[in-house]
């Protein structure tokens, strides 16, 4: 292994343990770390060109982050999520165990557009003042999202199975055919982790008696400043919602664009005076903040990472790390080197600079591409938690849990579903030892 390749894994390891420790804040320790390898090495003048680059690259998201922040917090304020909010509560009745699998179904369901960041802010949007009001443990929310959209974030329309697809020239019915029993075990997985955390939440908190409780967003709080939306507007609001949706499936214009337009809709529907707008963005603000402010600061990780070729450096690591001897197992290998491979890694390091080398050395064995697909998306149950990831940020503050907490919480039930469809992709011989 190269020092390139070796500095890089012990600086992302660094910034973990930083922040699990609580020694930096996120923000600081994604700028920090980075610099201070980049001027160990002599690159103080251009990691300041690698560092602008990095957030350029994060920019977009960055944006449809902010404005999509400010739509569900509009919605939010609006109650737009209340009644959905009430029947989950009719349903649960009080339990914290069906509240928790009903949190992982939903989360499941929402997550069917691939897309991480709004299955995030509808599922925590709607959810989070039942988790709040239940007192529920905070971390419980948002690893449960995350958990099922690591899941289904591996769909055919979902990043990562696009760029494996085009490495492994392999159909969807193929890939799919293959990998499906492993997703589905995977996503009642994730139930039964969550019935299990429920279990453990009822012991300790009990039913509640919901009777006469108000678990609106703004239980306890006054209310007379802010607006009860006819009927019509809420229709208006879903009509909005549901097109979001169906252009986001679309893609019919970029994200961050979309989030745009739609936030400047949501403000004109729901707050037709200056004033109330004013007061709205206001009170969003804040968080659009922070989030922006963390996926700046990710940018400029990624950006000296890849400025420096740190990157290009740990995949081949990677690569070279297999002796010729286990080449005959390199699908079991691989799938195993594809967890820290897709947390150490941008997905396109990982599925770009290393799949392609595997799946030269997997010709020599005849071990065949399919295999190889489903082992490099094995890592995705661990991939949402990588530094590297955008959308993880926005998770923790839409929950409003600290990022080192989340991380030190979430990580081993994370592994599990890794391990959980790596076993059951075994079972049918999809990959062998």
């Amino acid at each position: 292994m190269t020092l390139l390749a070796t500095v890089g894994f012990i600086m992302v390891a660094v910034f973990m343990i930083l922040i699990m420790t609580k020694r930096l804040h996120p923000v600081t320790a994604l700028i920090l770390v980075p610099f201070v390898v980049a001027l160990g090495f002599g690159w103080g003048p251009q990691s300041g060109k690698w560092i602008v680059a990095g957030i350029k690259q994060v920019v977009p998201t960055s944006v449809m982050l902010c404005f999509a922040i400010l739509y569900f917090g509009i919605l939010i304020d609006v109650g737009f999520f209340d009644p959905l909010v009430n029947r989950i509560v009719k349903f649960v009745k009080g339990d914290p165990a069906k509240l928790c699998v009903g949190t992982a179904i939903l989360a499941a369901i929402v997550a069917l557009d691939g897309d991480g960041a709004t299955t995030y802010m509808v599922t925590c949007t709607a959810l989070y003042p039942l988790h709040k009001r239940m007192q529920i443990k905070p971390m419980i929310l948002p690893a449960l999202c995350l958990m099922q959209v690591s899941i289904m974030n591996i769909l055919p329309w979902g990043g990562p199975s696009g760029r494996v697809l085009i490495i492994t020239e392999t159909s969807v019915s193929q890939l799919f055919g293959a990998l499906g029993p492993s997703m589905v075990v995977g996503l009642v997985w994730v139930c039964l982790v969550a019935y299990y955390w429920g279990l453990q939440e009822r012991k300790r908190l009990g039913i509640m008696n919901v009777e006469g409780v108000d678990f609106s967003a703004h239980a306890g709080e006054d209310r007379k400043d802010r607006p009860v939306q006819s009927q019509y507007v809420q229709w208006l609001n879903l009509g909005l919602t549901l097109g979001l949706i169906v252009m986001l499936l679309k893609e019919v214009i970029p994200l961050s664009a979309m989030f745009m337009i739609a936030a400047a809709l949501a403000l004109i529907i729901n707050y037709p005076k200056v004033k109330d707008q004013s007061r709205i963005m206001s009170e969003i603000a804040p968080d659009c903040l922070n989030i922006v402010i963390l996926t700046f600061a990710a940018g400029a990780f990624v950006g000296i990472m890849q400025g420096s070729k740190m990157i290009d450096s740990m995949a081949k690591a990677m690569v070279l790390a297999i002796p010729e001897s286990l080449g005959s197992h390199l699908g079991f290998i691989s799938s195993f080197l594809s967890i820290p491979g897709t947390y150490f890694l941008t997905n396109d390091a990982y599925y770009y600079g290393v799949l392609p080398i595997f799946l030269q050395a997997a010709k020599v064995y005849s071990i065949t591409p399919v295999a190889m697909g489903i082992a490099a998306l094995i890592g995705q149950g661990v991939h949402l938690l990588s530094p590297l990831v955008a959308s993880t940020y926005l998770l923790v503050g839409l929950t409003k849990v600290d990022y080192g907490d989340f991380q030190k919480f979430t990580l081993i039930p994370c592994l599990s579903i890794s391990i959980v469809m790596l076993i059951v992709a075994m079972i049918f011989g999809h990959i062998t030892f």
